[in-house]
Order: C-alpha cells, then sequence, then structure tokens
C-alpha cells in the first residue's frame, strides 16, 4: 500500500523558497505585458472537451485528461493549453471588431509528460493579439516574448524561426491520413530522416525529396537561399521564405544581441500553428523557453476564423533557469501583549515592510525570510534596529 502523502508521478509541491521565486516571475511577465497593451483573462480549469481539444492536433487530444461532468453527463476536459480557451474568449464573450490584446496565467495539466523530468502541471503564461494579418502582430509578440524572458534575467537568447505553411505547402497533394502526417512532422521535428524515408514511401518523388531536405535545413541566413533553390517552387512555400527572412531581419535591428536562426522542419507543438513561428532559447537551458507563432485558423471552431499570434511558456520551466532576486529582507518582531508593539507592526506591514514575529519557544528557529533588522524597546517606544 502506497504511502498517502506520496503524490502521482511528474506532480510536485511547490516549496516556499521556489514559490516565492515562481511568483515573482508571474508579476514580472505580466507587468511586461500590461505594458504592451495586453489585458489578463482568466479561463477555467475545465470546459466541454469540444471546446478545448476542437481544431488541434492528436497529441494535444491524447494531453487532455476527461472526466464525466456529473451534473449535464457530458464530457469534460482539463485544458492542457490556454491558446483554445483564449480564442473562444475572443470569438464569444468579447467578440470586437478591431485588434485585441489579451494574456493569462494560470496552470495546465498533462496526461502524459512530454520528458522524462517534465511536470504534468506547468504553469502556462501566454499573450495574444486577435485581429492584425500584418507581420507587425508577429514582430510585436516576437518583441513581448523577448522582454519577458529578458525581464526574468535570461541571457544568451537565441531565437529560431520556422513556418508551418512550409511543410504545408511541401506536402500539398499527398494523399496520407491524419495519423501518417502527424508521424511525419514529429520525424522532421526529431531530424529523424530514415523515418521519414519509411513514412514517404508512396509520395511523390519531389515530395520526398523536399521532405529530406527539410531535415537539413536550420542553422542561420544561409537557411533561407538554400531553401529557396531546394524546395518546390511553389506560392505558398515562396511567400512563407519572403515573410521569414523579413522578419529575421526586423529582429536582427531591433535586438542585436539576440541571434536569429532558421529550423524549417519544426512545425511547432500543438497542430494549431498556420503561420509563422519561433522557439526561444537561452543559455543554460536545453529545451525552448517559450514558443509561438501565427495561427489564424485557432478560432474556426468557434465560428470566427480570424488572424491571431501569440506565445506562451513555462514559468515552472523558467524559474529553473532563471536567477532568483535577493530575498526580500524583513524585520524580525518579538511577540508581546503590548497595544504600542502591534500598532508598530502594522504601521511596518502598511509601509510594505515583512515582519515576522516569533512566537514564544520559537525564538531560535530559522525563517525563509532573511531577518536583518528587528523591533526592540528602547526609552518607552518600539524602534527598528540593524541586526
Amino acid at each position: 500500500m502506497s504511502s498517502a502523502w506520496l503524490l502521482p508521478e511528474h506532480i510536485a509541491d511547490v516549496l516556499p523558497a521556489q514559490a516565492r521565486h515562481i511568483e515573482e516571475l508571474r508579476r514580472g511577465l505580466l507587468d511586461v505585458a500590461r505594458s504592451y497593451g495586453c489585458e489578463l483573462v482568466m479561463p477555467p480549469l475545465l470546459e466541454h472537451i469540444e471546446s478545448l481539444i476542437s481544431g488541434a492536433s492528436r497529441t494535444l487530444d491524447l494531453r487532455t485528461f476527461k472526466l464525466v461532468d456529473q451534473l449535464s453527463g457530458r464530457t469534460l476536459g482539463l485544458r492542457s493549453d490556454s491558446t483554445l480557451q483564449v480564442a473562444r474568449i475572443d470569438a464569444h464573450l468579447l467578440n470586437r471588431a478591431g485588434v485585441t490584446r489579451l494574456c493569462y496565467c494560470g496552470p495546465v495539466l498533462h496526461a502524459l509528460p512530454e520528458g522524462l523530468h517534465s511536470t504534468r502541471e506547468p504553469l502556462q503564461f501566454g499573450a495574444e493579439i486577435y485581429g492584425h494579418g500584418g507581420l507587425e502582430a508577429d514582430l510585436e509578440v516576437q518583441d513581448l516574448a523577448l522582454d519577458c524572458l529578458r525581464s526574468a534575467g535570461l541571457v544568451g537568447l537565441m531565437l529560431d524561426l520556422g513556418d508551418a505553411r512550409i511543410v504545408r505547402g511541401a506536402l500539398a497533394g499527398v494523399m496520407a491520413g491524419a495519423e501518417q502526417l502527424g508521424e511525419v512532422y514529429a520525424a522532421l521535428a526529431s531530424k529523424d530522416a530514415a523515418s521519414l524515408r519509411e513514412l514517404s514511401r508512396g509520395f511523390p518523388d519531389e515530395v520526398k525529396q523536399a521532405l529530406q531536405t527539410l531535415v537539413t535545413l536550420y542553422g542561420g541566413a544561409e537557411v533561407i537561399a538554400t531553401a529557396r533553390r531546394e524546395l518546390p517552387q511553389r506560392p505558398l512555400v515562396q511567400s512563407a521564405l519572403d515573410d521569414l527572412q523579413s522578419l529575421a531581419q526586423r529582429l536582427e535591428q531591433a535586438h542585436p544581441e539576440v541571434k536569429v536562426g532558421f529550423d524549417l522542419a519544426d512545425v511547432g507543438g500543438n497542430g494549431y500553428y498556420s503561420g509563422s513561428r519561433f522557439a526561444v532559447f537561452a543559455a543554460g537551458s536545453p529545451d525552448a523557453v517559450a514558443r509561438g507563432g501565427r495561427y489564424d485558423e485557432v478560432g474556426a471552431a468557434f465560428g470566427r476564423n480570424r488572424a491571431a499570434v501569440g506565445f506562451s511558456l513555462d514559468l515552472k520551466g523558467l524559474a529553473a533557469i532563471a536567477p532568483a532576486k535577493p530575498m526580500h529582507a524583513a524585520i524580525r518582531a518579538p511577540w508581546a501583549e503590548d497595544s504600542a508593539l502591534r500598532a508598530k507592526v502594522r504601521s511596518l506591514r502598511e509601509l510594505g515592510e515583512t515582519v515576522a514575529r516569533v512566537l514564544p519557544g520559537h525564538e531560535h528557529e530559522a525563517q525563509e525570510f532573511a531577518c536583518d533588522r528587528e523591533l526592540v524597546s528602547a526609552n518607552g517606544e518600539w524602534i527598528v534596529r540593524a541586526l
């Protein structure tokens, strides 16, 4: 029999020091998003399963916990990604005609972990822009993502660009089922040329060659030139390459300290990207710390198929690599039934100070807060004195 205090696999408590770090990051990211004009929304943790996975990939479906609503008998889902929820809010609850900027931050649940050491309860932060189909919105989201990561103290940032239209254009006209195409996308993302050869055995020769070429198309500016030469000369592919080149040039001008590269085989995560996409990497982390891109078709399931672009990140993952801010200094105060002491403690707290009162019998216990001052009685009044 397992112990009652053991948690499920890939689920963990967040202890005080880490919780403080995560919360400070959350507040900082929301402040950055607000400075861009983003409005905060708080979608529910669960809703009808159709809303959570409509138009998304099989991967998102498999990642979503499902349960039966005891009130209606309908199947509910615990969100594994918030993007579709925010699209529903934009489409049905706000229903604005112009540009809408929204941000969110809350837990999501994954039925299966993404990796060996991944949590199944990420804390997802994200921002979206609805209503503008031009590259200006893509650039604004990329600016916001980079500013958020800088505010968290990350350095050595590298941004990889790609575009879902390139793979879609290369596969145009191929007769294949959704499951097979999903395997092709996965093989492309993992650069698995051998699996691609097997999966594309019945494809036209031009498509086979394009897939094998895509596996090699990652790196610097030379990638675009190689892609123009070696990929099929189709309007969708060429348009995507034009946009990527333009985005890269503008990013390099606006963020000269950020290394900009390309990965044309990576079409991103949850299957809803429709155009340019990006992944941001930071020094000390092998995995992307933020992902985003354009998903103009994400609102179709809610009857409002309009332009959309955004990004998201896992705050718990970010906290693992972001430097922690210095611990907030606190004031230690004794416990006493003294009205003057209580009034002094209250006034200090109202000024924004942290005052930790020492309960009787616990005078020698360590606190998470670093107390560099103490309240002492001197000449009939309570004063703050350095320790």
